[in-house]
């Protein structure tokens, strides 16, 4: 190695271990580094001194032969696992007891026809499974026209089992494949036929792995019926229900594809329960609330009865807060209710507040898309500086939908998400104020080029209300901070009541993000947010915020941090970001 830098140095050239070997290879660069690597006659060692590199040429001189009849026999196989069966290989015989191979591919085979058969029940003369033998052949990864590699049609022949297999015909099976090459015309014929074997149904259920928790909790989550169809995607949807609940750290799902037991195979179902008590310590920081502080609590199987306990405790410089929730078990229809009590206390933009709320909730998740519905009473004290405390309590009504819809959703670059909330109260039913809250918010993600991602958000809300006196904050906005309005301070953009700012009645957030990665998980990005929140839609003025800043892709998702110029009080300002799909 130090030799190869010396000479480096004076001449500006280093030769690789192949050139300089006993054997030089001359060959296109498309197949050069595939033949180098594969190819036994081209593997040798450097001499690194002066007495190993005189044994080498004395080797050399007696194996040059050798590795050049296993460069004859080895390198036409390769070749023809890329496609190329009419290569050119010839010597150059060299002083030294060395040789230069040539290699020239000749042209590459295309594939040029393709016949696909099945057998079986699916070869069965309907018009149901014509029309699937049609979309299978019509799915073929191979076709006619394009290059013939050994990994291409193995991937094929792969794609197009598991394309039967996975839905109906689980024993499905590859009868027969061929390749009838002609050289001459670089032109390849394929043969695949397929044997179906028999339509497969599901029999019973066989479960395994249960101790703590009912056979009935899992058959909550089961989708599957006796007697249906076998579809593999099926089967998979319910393993991953059963693994993301809190009760399994895993679950296998699978059938028995034995053809005897094609009419009622059995399902069976493997499942490793998780440990129910989880304790957990955190710190943290935000740019909104400063340093943090935490303790969890978690039990999936409270009273043995598979009720889940959330409970936590969080103590940040700006705010404080405690919640209790306890969830049902999911209902047989997909539902899952909870109920819970929550305590907070903060202190943000010279507004003290104090809240304790309980409510009960019932949410469902179908797809993409998560809805759900809450009963909540709750007292709330304020206490802003320089203005009289209020006193609010209500009891609200509220309705709440959001979809997903992003390639990933820890690190999003295509795709959107979306949510709205509608919500209220009135002073007939235990409320201090009739009102009616709406709010939507809404991100759009689109890739640009191969390394750069446009971030659109925004956010609306309206409470209809005679005035905000009497309503919770919770109900109204207030504006400013991290995934907001960045250059301005957390929930600085609201209604000046004496020294504070309280929450107003309408909410306008519109946000533009443009974020491109450098090198590995390292990124930049540029940014302009607009927004503002007041009692009503004449007094709205839009905030301008504008920066720059860097991201790193997390396992959690992209991190950022901003600086931000407010151009309202003219200030800059640093915010820590977390790059998600809401």
């Amino acid at each position: 190695m130090l030799r190869c830098f010396a000479i480096a140095i004076v001449t500006g050239l280093c030769v690789t271990s192949a050139d300089a070997a006993a054997l030089k290879l001359v060959a296109p660069d498309s197949v050069r580094s595939l033949i180098l690597k594969h190819v036994s006659a081209f593997d040798a060692k450097r001499a690194d001194t002066a007495e190993d590199e005189a044994a080498e040429q004395i080797s050399d001189e007696a194996d040059t032969l050798a590795r050049i009849r296993r460069a004859r026999k080895e390198i036409p196989g390769l070749l023809e696992t890329e496609g190329y069966f009419s290569p050119h290989i010839e010597v150059e015989q060299m002083s030294g007891g060395r040789a230069v191979v040539h290699v020239s591919t000749g042209r590459r085979t295309s594939v040029r026809e393709v016949e696909i058969r099945f057998k079986g029940e699916l070869g069965a003369d309907t018009e149901e499974l014509r029309a699937r033998r049609a979309v299978l052949i019509d799915a073929w990864a191979l076709p006619k026209d394009q290059p013939f590699t050994q990994a291409g049609w193995a991937a094929a022949k792969g794609k197009l089992l598991n394309d039967v297999s996975s839905r109906d015909f689980a024993a499905a099976k590859i009868a027969e494949s061929a390749v009838d090459v002609d050289p001459e015309r670089a032109a390849a014929r394929l043969l695949v036929v397929v044997d179906s074997g028999p339509a497969f149904r599901l029999g019973a259920i066989d479960l395994q792995g249960l101790s703590l928790y009912d056979r009935d909790l899992v058959e909550r989550y089961n989708v599957l019926r006796e007697g249906e169809p076998f579809d593999y995607e099926r089967l998979v949807a319910l393993q991953n229900a059963l693994q993301s609940t809190p009760y399994f750290s895993g679950a296998i799902v699978e059938i028995d594809r034995d053809p005897a037991l094609a009419d009622a195979t059995p399902v069976r179902i493997a499942i490793t329960e998780a440990e129910p008590r989880r304790f957990g310590v955190g710190v943290g920081f935000s740019s909104n609330t400063g340093a943090r502080s935490e303790l969890n609590y978690r039990d999936a199987n409270l009273f043995g009865r598979a009720l889940e306990l959330n409970s936590s405790l969080r103590v940040e410089e700006k705010r404080q807060s405690a919640f209790a929730d306890v969830f049902l078990p999911q209902t047989h229809s997909g539902f899952r209710d909870a109920a819970g009590i929550t305590w907070l206390n903060e202190d943000i933009q010279n507004l003290v507040t104090q809240r304790f709320s309980v409510g009960v909730q019932r949410m469902r998740s179908l797809q993409r898309t998560t809805v759900r519905v809450s009963v909540n009473y709750q007292r709330e004290i304020t206490r802003p500086e320089g203005a009289e405390e209020q006193v609010s309590t209500a009891l609200t009504l509220n309705y709440g939908a959001d979809v997903r819809s992003v390639d990933n959703p820890a690190d999003p670059r295509r795709g959107f998400s979306a949510g709205f909330q509608i919500g209220g109260g009135a002073r007939a039913v235990l409320s201090d104020q009739n009102f009616l809250r709406l709010y939507g918010r809404a991100q759009y993600f689109r890739p640009v080029a191969e390394s750069g991602t446009l971030i659109l958000r925004g956010e609306g809300g309206y409470t209809v209300a005679p005035a905000r006196q009497g309503i919770p904050q919770d109900f109204l906005f207030r504006t400013g901070g991290s995934q907001s309005v960045r250059g301005y301070d957390y929930q600085s953009l609201g209604v000046a009541e004496g020294a504070a700012v309280v929450g107003g009645r309408t909410l306008m957030v519109l946000s533009s993000e443009y974020v491109y990665w450098v090198s590995g998980p390292w990124g930049v990005a540029s940014f302009v947010d607009a927004g503002d929140a007041k009692d009503t839609w004449q007094d709205m003025r839009l905030k301008l915020g504008y920066g720059i800043g860097g991201r790193w892709r997390s396992p959690a998702g992209p991190l950022g941090l901003d600086v931000a110029y407010g151009q309202e009080d003219k200030k800059f300002r640093l915010h820590f970001t977390l790059a998600v799909a809401f």
